[in-house]
């Protein structure tokens, strides 16, 4: 999937801890992926959770994989919440792109 690609290409700041990287004038991205959802990478990553059992074609996968793509969802949750409250201009683009995840969906 080439959407975390994507994502980790535009965005200079992308970091695996909710952190504000102030040392380092952190700013909101709005290029690339970020047009279309809040969190890019983790919608590659709900995506590659609930693929991989279909790959494996292992359907007892689906419930670890299940509970991961709930934990990185639950994720956003709190990140967003970060991230507006500490990052100057977030909640003004939170109100711009309103799917944190799939377009039109959530």
């Amino acid at each position: 999937m080439i959407l975390p690609y994507w994502a980790m290409a535009v965005n200079p700041f992308l970091v695996t801890t909710v952190r504000l990287q102030e040392e380092r004038g952190q700013y909101v991205v709005k290029s690339g992926p970020y047009r279309f959802v809040r969190h890019p990478m983790y919608t590659g990553a709900v995506f590659l959770a609930l693929a991989s059992p279909l790959l494996l074609g292992s359907w007892w996968m689906f419930v670890p994989e299940g509970i991961a793509a709930a934990a990185i969802i639950g994720r956003t949750v709190l990140e967003d919440r970060t991230l507006q409250a500490e990052l100057s201009g977030y909640a003004e683009y939170a109100r711009q792109i309103r799917y944190r995840l799939l377009p039109g969906v959530w």
